[in-house]
This record gives structure tokens, sequence and C-alpha cells, in this order.
């Protein structure tokens, strides 16, 4: 037997032996949990901003993608929208320009200069000086910036290229349009040269390889370079596809040989080297540990152009006009960030809003970015909250006035002075059938007007009024920089508000006409203002003009300063209501968006629907796209105001202007208000210098530092100086017209590669 003494003893020993290994196991958890927490806290203190990548194209319309048009395929912009949020009420600019500067200032085109038309090559402009930009306030906040693409900002000094305007790196093309395989960019006849650039010098010995497989190779490289878990990265991807030339692979084209219409076809085939494009970048973003804490925003820059492809059915217009096939985006954001995926939102956004919101977004300080008309709209696309947006206003151009012409003929002749001013084939034909009518009828056919043929080389040559003198005003750029260095750029620009009167038309647009009381103000140009944040209706504040007529004339410098809104709610005035003209000169073009309501006047631009198979009229130079080349498409020769209910109409077929006039007063009144916070416009005429020749063939900056800043010479706007027109042939016989039709017929034909 064993002795129980011994036992006890070899128990309690036992006992201790597993105590001592508890107390070991516990110790060594404690030390593992304190490891696991001050790796947390290590963890913690690495920088979570995430990597920002945003995709911007070209002239991509509304149903020209495949969750819009399944005819379009692709399939990875599809997933990424489907997984993320698709914004399906976004806005942007209706070209190219005023879109890219608007996404980079977060300012509408109005407080830039730039809102009458794009930078050509051979312009002395870009961004205003020492406006800073997005990607100035990522890299402040500790971004990395990078840009590859299209910049088509303006390039005439070093100043103004993009590795100053706050990008670590650039490559791309500076221009507006250039060949996807040469990088051959041209400026009109005899004036083309290499368009292709790696940060400040010329890229030599890129040609023959596409131009969007290049910048995804490049923008690839960049992703490979970097570091994702040291600084956070931003790239923005301008991709030059889908403007014009129409130069997709071959290899693409084949799975849209059924599409009958040619330029549809390529067109498709492009949209589909986008998707590719970014199939392999999101693929670069998971192998290299972006993904997880990344933001992919993806927008075009403007809506298509259908002469060359592009399609915005179902909505009205095209790239170049302010209906809503111009300036209604394609648009969405993905990411695992995102606190509610897998929906749609339809909350009001605007190109402008992405400046306050991603610098927000990283960390950064909006703070010192004055002036911005932006909103930080990120609760609204991540958690579904409501947009702070309540309205957008679109541009407002002095120097582009409506085409006014005297018509006593009947809508039939009405017509066909329609079809002669949009093709040149159906005019042709047209005037073979009227030389057979009898003389009687043929006099029916003069129209009397009163200007000549409008034509865009610079600004519309033509007005039926005479434009506003501009008062002389210092060096644009000079003055803004002033302007900043003085803090005098509004934070927004907003009317301080005045309590809302009763009566003021519902957001559904339901309410009595005749129980609109109006807001009397003084919409002054000289007027201050202070500056507050959006209110929570988007007819608060809407001031109503005197019955005197508003001159819309811009302020002797481009400088913005600090307004303050008198308006002050008065008694309802006597029916009936004053004129739209006594408030806002309606031969102006612009357009506004406020609440439901959308309101244009002036020109608006070809206001058609045209379905996708469907090639209007034969396609011309590039930048005949830009803006609209005829003007008489209208319902009414007078016709210079149109009103539409947006949410009730999104494809404007209903014109409320006349019902609605108590609408279009306080949209008009709103648009005058806009105005006083107007810069001049600033479009200079060509330079010879920047001719290409002059530089061994290529664009490049062609005012040297410490030159005279060309900007001082045309004191804000520039007026067209008189030239020497050209003698026509004078053809005794339509022989010489078929001539011509044939070889612009021939030159279209040959510069689209159909």
């Amino acid at each position: 037997m064993r002795d129980p003494a011994a036992a006890a003893a070899a128990a309690a020993s036992l006992t201790l032996t597993v105590l001592s290994i508890i107390f070991t196991l516990d110790g060594l958890s404690a030390h593992q949990s304190d490891n696991n927490h001050t790796q947390h806290q290590n963890h913690g203190t690495e920088p979570r901003q995430p990597h920002i990548i945003f995709i911007l194209t070209d002239d991509q319309g509304f149903n020209d993608i495949g969750y819009h048009n399944p005819t379009i395929k692709t399939p990875t912009l599809d997933k990424l929208a489907a997984e993320g949020v698709r914004l399906e009420n976004y806005y942007v600019q209706p070209i190219c320009t005023p879109s890219r500067s608007q996404l980079l200032t977060g300012r509408y085109q109005i407080h830039t200069g730039l809102q009458h038309s794009i930078i050509r090559p051979s312009q002395p402009s870009c961004l205003p000086a020492l406006m800073d930009t997005l990607p100035e306030r990522l890299r402040e906040a500790g971004y990395t910036t990078h840009m590859v693409g299209k910049w088509h900002l303006g390039f005439y000094r070093r100043a103004c290229l993009p590795t100053r305007k706050g990008f670590d790196s650039f490559f791309g093309s500076l221009t507006g349009s250039v060949d996807y395989y040469s990088y051959g960019s041209c400026d009109g006849p005899g004036e083309c040269g290499y368009d292709l650039h790696d940060n400040e010098g010329v890229a030599w010995g890129q040609e023959g390889k596409y131009s969007t497989t290049l910048f995804t190779q490049r923008a690839r490289k960049v992703l490979a370079s970097h570091n994702p878990a040291g600084k956070p990265l931003f790239l923005l991807l301008s991709l030059q596809a889908v403007h014009t030339p129409l130069q997709p692979p071959k290899n693409y084209i084949y799975p849209y040989h059924n599409m009958a219409n040619v330029a549809r076809r390529k067109f498709a085939a492009m949209v589909s080297t986008v998707d590719e494009a970014v199939r392999n970048v999101t693929y670069a973003l998971r192998k290299y540990g972006y993904y997880k804490n990344s933001v992919i925003v993806y927008s075009t820059d403007n809506g298509a152009q259908p002469f060359t492809g592009g399609s915005n059915w179902p909505l009205r217009g095209r790239k170049g006009t302010y209906w809503e096939g111009g300036v209604r985006g394609v648009a969405f954001v993905h990411s695992p960030l995102l606190k509610r995926r897998r929906r749609v939102s339809k909350d009001l956004l605007h190109i402008t809003d992405w400046f306050p919101t991603l610098v927000n977004l990283g960390g950064g300080n909006i703070s010192q970015s004055r002036g911005l008309d932006g909103f930080d709209v990120w609760p609204t696309i991540s958690e579904g909250k409501e947009s702070p947006r309540q309205e957008i206003l679109h541009n407002i151009d002095p120097l582009h006035r409506a085409y006014v012409q005297t018509v006593t003929q009947d809508d039939n002749i009405m017509r066909a002075s329609v079809q002669k001013a949009t093709s040149k084939g159906a005019a042709f034909m047209k005037k073979k059938k009227l030389q057979k009518q009898p003389p009687k009828k043929k006099s029916v056919l003069k129209l009397k007007t009163t200007k000549k043929p409008r034509t865009f080389a610079h600004h519309p040559a033509a007005k039926p009024k005479p434009l506003p003198k501009l008062t002389k005003s210092k060096p644009i750029h000079k003055s803004i920089t002033k302007a900043y260095s003085q803090n005098h750029f509004l934070s927004h620009y907003e009317p301080q508000l005045t309590s809302q009167p009763s009566g003021l038309p519902s957001v559904s647009g339901t309410s009595d006409p005749k129980s609109q009381p109006l807001l009397r103000s003084h919409l002054r140009l000289k007027s201050r203002r202070t500056v507050t944040q959006k209110k929570n209706s988007p007819w608060s504040g809407l001031p109503e003009a005197k019955s005197k007529k508003l001159h819309l004339k811009a302020k002797s410098k481009r400088t913005v300063y600090e307004y303050k809104n008198e308006s002050q709610a008065g008694t309802s005035l006597p029916t009936p209501q004053p004129t739209p003209q006594s408030v806002w000169d309606t031969s102006v073009q612009a357009a506004i968006r406020v609440g439901d309501w959308k309101l244009l006047t002036g020109d608006p631009g070809h206001g058609d629907w045209v379905p996708p198979q469907v090639l209007p009229t034969l396609p011309g130079r590039w930048w005949n796209f830009e803006r609209t080349s005829s003007s008489s498409y209208r319902s009414s020769a007078h016709k210079n105001v149109w009103l539409f209910n947006i949410t009730g109409d999104p494809y404007e077929r209903r014109d409320l202007a006349e019902q609605r006039p108590d609408v279009v007063q306080r949209l008009l009144a709103r648009l005058a208000y806009y105005n006083q916070t107007a810069v001049p416009v600033y479009f200079p005429p060509d330079d010879p210098r920047a001719n290409p020749s002059n530089h061994g063939g290529a664009w490049v900056p062609w005012v040297m530092d410490g030159e005279e800043d060309q900007e001082a010479k045309y004191q804000g706007v520039y007026k067209k100086g008189k030239k020497r027109k050209r003698k026509k042939k004078k053809c005794a016989s339509g022989l010489c017209k078929l001539e011509s039709f044939f070889l612009k017929l021939n030159t279209g034909m040959m510069s689209n590669r159909i």
C-alpha cells in the first residue's frame, strides 16, 4: 500500500505544477494581448486616408454605358456601378474645358473667366493664377498626386502646366483633340503638332501606341511604384476616349458588327476600350494592395455628340448644349468604404462638388479655399443622406447671344430653312426642288434676317443687339491674384436669405401663379453681400428684380469681391407680373436648375432628340462640335425662354414657361443674382507664337517665365478684330455648288475615317 502522506505530497506537487503552468500560460496570453494592443495602436497611427482614383472620360453620353443601354458592352463598368452607388442626377458642363476647370477648382466657370468656350491650343489662357486646385489641397493633406491623360486647361506658359497646378507627375496631352496613334493635334489648317508630354517635357517616340492603352499602362506603373501603406494616393486618369477622332483598334469593332451606323459602331468599340482600361486599373488596385482603402470615382466630362456616334437618348440635346443631353452626366462611385452600397442615388450633384468632397474625405482643409461653389456630398453618396445641393448654375455666357430673325412665312417654310441650315445635302436637294416651283412661290422663301450668318472661329460674330461695353480692366489673372491675397474670395456664392415669403412655388410646381408675391430686391452690380451656406428650401431668398432692366455688364476686373444681398421681403407687386425681359436679358445664353425647375435663356443649342442609330448630318471638323453650328432650330422665331420640371419631365418635352411665369421670374432673378458675382469673360485671340513649327513640331508653352503676361493686352474680353474677307466665287450654275458639296462630303468622311 502506498503511504497516504506520500500520496498527499505527490498530489500537492502535481497541483502546484498545474497551477504554475496555468499562470505561465496566462502571462503569455497577457503578454500576447499587450503586444496585439500595441500593434493595434501602432496601426492606428498609420495614415488611413483613402486612396482616391478619379477616372474621367471624354464625350461619353447618357446612353453610352451598359447599365443604360445593353447594346454597349461594358461589363466592368456595370459591375463596379452595381456594387457601388450610381449617380443618376449628376451634372457636368456641356464642353471639355469648363467641366475640367470646375472639377479641379470647385468653382463655376463664371468665377474663373472661362464661361465662353474651350481653351484652344493657340490661346494664351489657362486656369487663373493662384486659384487653388484639388490636387494642391490633397497634396497639403499628405497625398501623392499624379495625373495621366488629357489636360485641356491651357499651357501657354509653364505656370499653367499640370505639374504647376498640384500634380507631382503628369503624362498625357495638353490640347483638346489628339490622334490616338500619332498624337498629332491641329488648331486649324497648317497648325498641327505633336502632343504627348511626360511631366514638362515632350514624350517623343510613342507613335503607334494606342493612347487609351498607353495611358492605362502609365496609370498601372504609378500604382506599382507607390507604397499603398505609406502616403495616400490621388490619381486622376483623364482618358482621351471617347472623343473624336473615331479610332478604335479593329479587334474591338467586331462585337458591334451588327450596328448599321459606322460611326456608332466605332464609338461603341471605343467605349469598350475604356471598359477594359478600367478593368486593368481596378485589377492593379487589388494586386498592389490599394483596393480595400480606395475610392473610385467614374465620370464623363460632358454629353455625347451624335454626329460622331455618341448617344444621349432619350435625353434632349447633345454636347455643346444646355439641354439635359449636354449636361447630365454618367457617373458612379465604387468603394469598400461606402456605408450604403448597391443602390442608385437620385440626389442632385454637380461636378464642382468633387473638390470639397474629396478634400474633406482625404482629411484636408477647405477653409482656405474661398469662393467654392461645390458642396461636400460624401454623406449623400456614402450614407444616402439628402444632398446639400439644391441648385446648379449651368452657366451664363454674355458673349453668346440668341439668334434672332424676322420670319413672315408659314411653318412649312420655316422647316425648310431649318433643314437648309443643318444639312448641306438636304439644302442642295431642297434648292433643286424649289427651282422647279412657280416664280410666285419662289419669292416666299426669302427670309428677312437682321443679321449675318454666325461663325464660331472665336465667338459669335453676329448679334442682334450690341454687346455690353466692358469697362477697362487690369490684367485679369493679376486681379484674381490680388483678390486671393486679400482673402476676398467667398466661401460660397450664396445670398444672405431673408424669411421665405408665403406663396412661393412648390417644388412640384403646383402652386397657383396668381398667389405668388414677388420680392423687391436691389440687384445692383456693385452691391455687396455676406455669405451663408445653402438653405433648406431652394426657393429661399430668390430675389425679384426691379422692373428696370438689369444690364449684363461684368465687373471691370476679373476679381470676385464680397457681396451683400440687400433684398428685403416686400409686398406683392400688382398684376400683371413684369415680363421676363424686365428682369434679365433673355437673349443671353444662360441655364440654371433650382429644385425641380430648369430654366434656359438665349440659345441653348440644338434641342433635338436623336436615337442612337441616327446620324442627323455629315460630320465636320471637331471644333464645330464644341458648339452648335446652327441656331435656327426653334419652335418659334423669337423663342428664348424655356422652363421645365426636370423631375416630372426629364426629357424636356413640355415647356412650361407660359404656364408658370411666376417660376420663370424667380429663376430669371436668380440668374441676375449670380451674374453679380461673375468675373469678365476671358477669351483671347490666337497667338501666332504658339505654332508648333516654332517649337520643333510640338505643342509646348511659348510664353517664357518673366515675359510680359499676354493677358494684359486684351482687357478681359477679347473682341474679334476685323479681318479681310475672302471673296467667294460666284457660281453661275448649280454645277459649282454640287462640286463644293461633294468636296466637303469627301473631306468630312476622310477626316473621320468613315
